[in-house]
């Protein structure tokens, strides 16, 4: 199975960077706008459907959100990969605040393609989370 970690440093408190990560309906308007154009809930907030700005859509069960360690768990249906699980936690890192994206996925020959979403991804999320 590939990995690929993105750890982002931000410019909010913790409990705001946490706010936007775990309002799983507002990707697109929160978190990482313009990596992400539509953000769908589905069965009651148990998951969401996700357009992607290269119009990839996914459907992304929502696994765990843990509120005590600042941690969200989902997985991906549809796409490139035949298995994808990822987690975005928040960690207070020296008195900064950082944000670490992991994605586990299969195949392997996916990799290159996440890493580059995942890259997009991280910028968008660094300028959405810059202190104003």
């Amino acid at each position: 199975m590939a990995s690929v970690t993105k750890e982002i440093q931000v410019g909010v408190s913790a409990d705001e960077a946490w706010d936007a990560i775990r309002d799983i309906g507002a990707l697109h308007t929160r978190l990482v706008p313009g990596f992400v154009t539509g953000t769908q809930l589905e069965d009651g907030g148990a998951a969401r459907v996700v357009t992607f700005i290269n119009g990839v859509v996914v459907r992304e069960p929502i696994v765990a959100l843990d509120e005590e360690r600042r941690r969200l768990v989902w997985t991906a249906e549809g796409g490139r990969t035949t298995h994808y699980n990822a987690s975005a936690q928040v960690v207070v890192d020296g008195g900064g605040v950082k944000i670490v994206w992991t994605a586990d996925f299969l195949p392997h020959e996916a990799r290159g393609a996440i890493d580059a979403a995942m890259t997009a991804g991280a910028a968008a999320m660094q300028k959405a989370l810059s202190a104003p």
